[in-house]
């Protein structure tokens, strides 16, 4: 096995939207597989018709394009163990379905559900396995005539796995260490429906992984109780030397309280459980994506990637290309993980700030021009400059420096009454002169001159600045009052102290 080259999956089945817990799942698969240099495939898992959704498949891979996660081969990428939908491999499981059958290893049941439901009523804690198979109408209790005429007739079945009693099954997982399991409590699966001619996830999924050469398994904790059915189909294959070494994570929990991660936590909480929005095609319903939300793809995978796994570092900062060389899977959590969400909003916060003022401008230029259409790029990024360490989004930042584009048309009450004194209006007029007076508008060359004046004439610099603030912004926000002015200008400046003159009086 360790011989092989790795290669590992993610399987999502196209039911909705992709959960971020999922997104996590595909992350720490893409950073083993990077690490190792191996191979990540993506697969479709849609053996159950009944629960596909339309745009479901399209919406999971545009986000992981977003999040620069990328695969090396499955559905729309291509390769050489295709076809990668489950849903066009019918004829494949049916052969190992049949290799079951013929081997004694399964068996043919032609229970329906309102007998089932009657055996429920009966027995209590009903499962079907060893202790009650032979109680059913099935291929071991019936003649085989009468099998070989129902399945003639088209009479329903499924195909069970036949799980044998009395022995420890071994799960060697790489996180949680050996798990032992004994069988007797493995209830005989389903592995395969007549009724849509489609396998289950159990049957599905194994033949897949050996036929697509999967070394791997990384997936939710929510799978540990199937692992060991999985290994015990892997024996009855006789695939147990190809058998892939299994991982199971841990759980993503609820910011507070107990319990695992839900939309309805981020629904209450304000914070997005999906990476892109979500449309439900049936219930309309419209779900908030972290990328709608203004989250960086670079601050969501760093975030992610340290929820249940961390490199033994102070550090918190990392490039997806940084996190993949570091990534040790031995070193995974078995505990739960906490989603901080706020602590998501921290990394958005640092991003931005790596960020460089051009690309972040890019990033703010359409809501601006939303407003303003005739700002320019340059004073786009110069107010980026200025503003960008002041927020976690980029949305934020209109409602906190629309001021530099926008002049004030009123005047917020408690500053007005905080900051613009009995003699302000004047000291203001007596500023507008100076500051009309200056030749080089810049900051240092508005900066002394100014703050000369103020000096000569005994004012206090809060005093003066505060008043200058609310006649230039409208209320007590916003950088250095000289970045402000020399972004404005010198017109726009006087223009805007004359008309706060003339309204606060």
């Amino acid at each position: 096995m360790e011989n092989r080259k790795t290669r590992v999956r993610f399987a999502p089945s196209p039911t909705g939207a992709l959960h971020i817990g999922g997104v996590r799942t595909a992350l720490y698969n893409y950073m083993f597989a990077r690490q190792r240099g191996g191979e990540l495939v993506f697969r479709i898992e849609d053996t159950d018709s009944s629960r596909f959704v339309p745009g479901a498949e399209e919406y999971i891979i545009e986000s992981f394009r977003w999040l620069g996660i990328k695969f090396d081969e499955g559905v729309s990428f291509g390769g050489d163990h295709g076809p990668y939908r489950q849903s066009e491999r019918r004829d494949i499981y049916k052969k190992y379905v049949r290799q079951l059958l013929d081997t004694g290893k399964a068996y043919i049941a032609f229970d329906t559900p309102e007998e089932l439901e009657a055996k429920r009523q009966e027995v209590q804690n009903f499962q079907y396995d060893a202790h009650t198979r032979l109680q059913m109408r099935n291929s071991l209790t019936l003649p085989e005539e009468e099998v070989e005429r129902l399945v003639a007739d088209g009479a329903q079945y499924v195909v069970r796995f036949r799980v044998e009693p009395g022995r420890e099954v071994l799960v060697d997982d790489i996180i949680r260490g050996e798990v032992r399991i004994k069988s007797d409590i493995i209830d005989d699966k389903v592995l395969y429906k007549s009724a849509d001619e489609l396998p289950t996830y159990h049957l599905a999924n194994i033949v897949d992984d050996h036929l697509m050469e999967i070394t791997h398994v990384i997936r939710g904790e929510e799978w540990l109780p199937s692992a060991p059915l999985h290994v015990l189909l892997y024996e009855a294959f006789g695939w147990a030397d190809t058998m892939p070494r299994f991982a199971h994570l841990p759980l993503l929990l609820k910011p507070e309280g107990k319990g695992k991660l839900s939309k309805r936590d981020g629904d209450r909480l304000g914070f997005p459980v999906f990476p892109l929005e979500w449309h439900d095609p049936k219930s309309g319903e419209v779900s908030a994506g972290f990328r709608e939300s203004g989250y960086f793809p670079e601050a969501v995978i760093n975030f992610l990637a340290l929820l249940g796994w961390n490199p033994g570092t102070e550090r918190e900062l990392y490039s997806l290309d940084e996190l993949c060389g570091l990534f040790d899977l031995t070193k995974c959590s078995k505990a739960g993980a906490k989603f901080d969400y706020k602590k998501c909003i921290w990394f958005n916060h640092e991003y931005m700030l790596m960020k460089s003022n051009e690309e972040v401008a890019a990033l703010f230029a359409p809501i601006v021009r939303s407003h303003v259409p005739e700002a320019t790029d340059a004073q786009i990024e110069a107010v980026v400059a200025m503003m960008k360490d002041r927020v976690n989004f980029v949305s934020e930042l209109w409602p906190l420096c629309s001021f530099f584009f926008v002049a004030p048309t009123d005047y917020d009450e408690k500053t007005r009454r905080k900051r613009w004194k009995e003699d302000s209006a004047r000291v203001m007029g007596e500023l507008a002169d100076v500051l009309a007076s200056i030749g080089d508008f810049s900051i240092s060359g508005q900066e002394p001159v100014v703050e000369q004046w103020i000096q000569d004439k005994g004012y206090k610099l809060g005093d003066v600045m505060n008043a200058w603030r609310l006649a230039l912004v409208g209320e007590g926000k916003g950088p250095g009052m000289f970045d402000i002015s020399a972004f404005l200008g010198k017109d726009e400046t006087l223009a805007r102290m004359k008309r706060a003159i003339e309204t606060l009086g």
